[in-house]
């Protein structure tokens, strides 16, 4: 018996609304900058970078660390309290319908390649890792891997987060002629986890949106 298909539009166009929504600061894309109004204070479900030149709001895991690596450091109960949440609240919802990235991702895998990427020896390793990957780079590590100052850096953000590099980065790469300079390793890196994420079929990457 064939498998029915079903019409993913209406759940794309939801999530087409919510990233412009959370990406409703346009002059920033034309100005190649970052908005850092009140509403920054704000975490948005789903991963949305902050320095992406269009968010008004930020993401909930580079809130996360970004408070644990604080000199300062006292527990992110709101971004905490936030994840815990919305996950309770409405699960893997948040990734299907909600999440910018996650669109990307469901688009270009629409497209008519000859072989598509559908699974491979080591997915579920991969979705296994990312708990690990997660707990490392965005707790243990800016907790304990700090400056002479007691700060400690947005490793996950700084390494791995392909959102980061698509919605941030590549943007104001592009936006800003004087930071081609200073473009090294990091950046080339960033891009090859980016191309990587998006070339695995959706919900088998390290983040799992």
């Amino acid at each position: 018996m064939a498998k029915r298909k079903t019409n993913e539009w209406p759940r794309h166009g939801v999530q087409a609304l919510w990233a412009l929504l959370t990406n409703s600061y346009l002059i920033g894309f034309v100005q190649g900058k970052i908005y850092k109004g009140d509403l920054k204070k704000l975490c948005v479900p789903g991963m949305n970078c902050y320095s992406c030149p269009g968010a008004v709001g930020s993401c909930p895991i580079g809130s996360l660390q970004a408070v644990i690596g604080s000199w300062n450091f006292k527990f992110a109960f709101y971004a905490a309290g936030f994840l815990v949440f919305v996950g309770a609240l409405v699960g893997r919802f948040v990734c299907g319908w909600l999440c910018p990235f996650g669109l990307i991702q469901d688009l270009l895998h629409k497209i008519p390649f000859p072989k598509k990427i559908q699974t491979f020896r080591g997915d579920k390793l991969l979705r296994k890792l990312k708990y690990v990957i997660l707990v490392v780079f965005v707790i243990l590590l800016p907790m304990f891997l700090v400056d002479v100052m007691g700060q400690g850096a947005p490793y996950f953000c700084k390494l791995i987060c392909p959102v980061g590099t698509l919605e941030g980065g590549i943007p104001l790469v592009l936006m800003n002629k004087s930071m081609h300079s200073v473009l090294g390793w990091l950046y080339a890196w960033k891009n090859v986890l980016l191309v990587a994420t998006i070339l695995l079929p959706p919900g088998g990457h390290l983040l799992g949106v």
